[in-house]
């Protein structure tokens, strides 16, 4: 049975801020639009996180991640 581990990410569009909380309670803060949200989640990507779900309202978008522990 795989162990996983997971982190979140959110994005408030209208005022281009990012929060994202890794295991460790680390979490980084960052600002940006589309352009730095693929790079965010192509460097997510490349430390093997993958997005686990996605939800969303008015001006605001979360995902779930996850990756094998």
């Amino acid at each position: 049975m795989a162990n996983w581990e997971y982190a979140t990410l959110e994005w408030l569009w209208d005022s281009g801020s990012f929060r994202l909380n890794m295991p460790g309670r680390n979490e980084k803060q960052s600002s940006g639009s589309y352009n730095e949200l693929v790079e965010l989640l192509n460097e997510l990507g490349k430390g093997s996180w993958e997005v686990a779900s996605c939800t969303s309202g008015g001006n605001w978008l979360f995902w779930t991640l996850k990756r094998q522990a």
